[in-house]
C-alpha cells in the first residue's frame, strides 16, 4: 500500500496524496496533529494515574455528524504539520513525561507514517504499549500492516443498523466492515493482559480493575449510546458477547454530548437519559457480560473534549 493511490481505509478514494490530493479524510501525505499530551479521560486501565500519552491526529475517514472531536476531524481546529522523525520524538517525550502508553487517536489515514515513526521511536528507546484508538472503520488488509506493533486496540463499534450508520456517518457498510476489523485486531493481540501491583493478570484472573491496573495487551471495544438508538445498542452488545464472550472488554459509554453541529438534527439534540443507559446496562448483565466498563453519574460534558491547541507538537 502507498499514498499515491490511497486505499488505506474502506472509502478507497484512490487519490494521490503525495501530489497534494485529499480524499474523504481530508488529508494529503503530511502528518497533521492537534495535540500530544497526557490524557486522563480514557478507560481507567488506559489512563491510569499518570495519563495516556495521546496524540490527536487531524482528519478522519468517518466524520460522524455528532463527533466530539468535530473540529479536528474537519481540520477546523489549530493543527500543526509534523514529520515522521518529529512524531517519533513526540512518542519518546510522552514516555519521559510518565505516560502509561502511546495513544494514537484517529490514526487510520496516517498508518504508513505511524509505522515508520514507531520503528524509529522503538529503535531509540520507546518501550510503552501502543494503543490504536479508532472508529472501527478499518480495512483488514491495512490492519495487518500493524501486526506486532500495536499492543492495545481501542475500536468503536458504533452501529448495527446500516440506516443509522448511513445517516450519521455516511457509511452504510459500517457494521460488517468494523466487525471484520475487530476480528483482525483480536487475532493480533488476543485476550487482555493487565499489569497490577507488580504482577501480570489475564482476563481470566480474579482481581479488581482499578486505576492502578494498567492494560498491557488486548481489545477494548467502545460503544457510545446515541439518543433513540437503544435497540441498535442491544444488537451490538449481543453480537460482541456471542462472538468474543469475556475475551474482550466492552466500554459502554453514556457521554454523548450534543454539540452545536447537531442543532439542526432533532434526534441528536439531547443527551442520553438515565433510563436509556440503565436499560442497556441491565441488558448487558442479562447477557452475561462481565468484562465491561460502565460510566456512572453525569458524564455528558464538553469537559471530555481537550483543548486542541497544538500542545506537545
Amino acid at each position: 500500500m502507498n499514498l499515491t493511490d490511497c486505499v488505506l481505509c474502506p472509502r478507497e478514494c484512490h487519490v494521490d496524496r503525495t501530489a497534494g490530493q485529499t480524499g474523504y479524510c481530508g488529508q494529503n501525505d503530511k502528518i497533521v496533529a492537534a495535540r500530544a499530551a497526557l490524557h486522563m479521560w480514557e478507560e481507567p486501565c488506559i489512563s491510569g494515574v499518570n495519563g495516556s500519552g495521546a496524540v490527536f491526529f487531524a482528519g478522519c475517514n468517518m466524520r460522524c455528524v455528532f463527533c466530539q472531536n468535530y473540529d479536528i476531524a474537519h481540520s477546523n481546529a489549530p493543527c500543526k504539520t509534523i514529520s515522521v522523525s518529529r512524531l517519533a520524538e513526540i512518542f519518546l517525550e510522552l514516555q519521559e513525561k510518565g505516560a502509561h502508553n502511546i495513544n494514537l487517536v484517529t490514526p487510520t489515514h496516517y498508518i504508513l507514517q505511524i509505522i515508520d515513526a514507531l520503528h524509529l521511536a522503538k529503535a531509540n528507546g520507546l518501550t510503552l504499549p501502543i494503543v490504536y484508538n479508532t472508529s472501527g472503520y478499518e480495512k483488514v488488509e491495512t490492519l495487518k500492516l500493524l501486526d506486532g506493533l500495536i499492543d492495545i486496540y481501542l475500536p468503536d463499534l458504533k452501529y448495527y443498523s446500516s440506516d443509522i450508520s448511513k445517516r450519521y456517518s455516511n457509511a452504510p457498510d459500517y457494521f460488517p466492515v468494523a466487525t471484520a476489523a475487530i476480528a483482525e485486531m483480536f487475532r493480533q493481540v488476543g485476550t487482555p493482559v493487565y499489569e497490577s501491583s507488580g504482577f501480570i493478570a489475564d482476563a481470566n484472573s480474579e482481581f479488581d480493575i482499578s486505576e492502578s491496573s494498567l492494560m498491557k495487551k488486548g481489545v477494548i471495544v467502545r460503544h457510545l449510546l446515541l439518543p433513540d438508538c437503544t435497540e441498535d445498542s442491544r444488537y451490538i452488545l449481543r453480537y460482541l458477547h456471542e462472538t468474543y464472550g469475556n475475551n474482550i472488554y466492552i466500554s459502554i459509554m453514556n457521554q454523548y454530548t450534543p454539540l452545536p453541529q447537531v442543532a439542526s438534527i432533532p434526534a441528536l439534540n439531547r443527551k442520553i437519559t438515565d433510563n436509556e443507559y440503565d436499560g442497556i446496562i441491565d441488558y448487558a448483565i442479562s447477557l452475561g457480560i462481565e468484562n465491561a466498563f460502565v460510566q456512572e453519574g453525569e458524564t455528558a460534558s464538553e469537559s471530555f473534549i481537550p483543548a486542541f491547541n497544538c500542545e506537545g507538537l
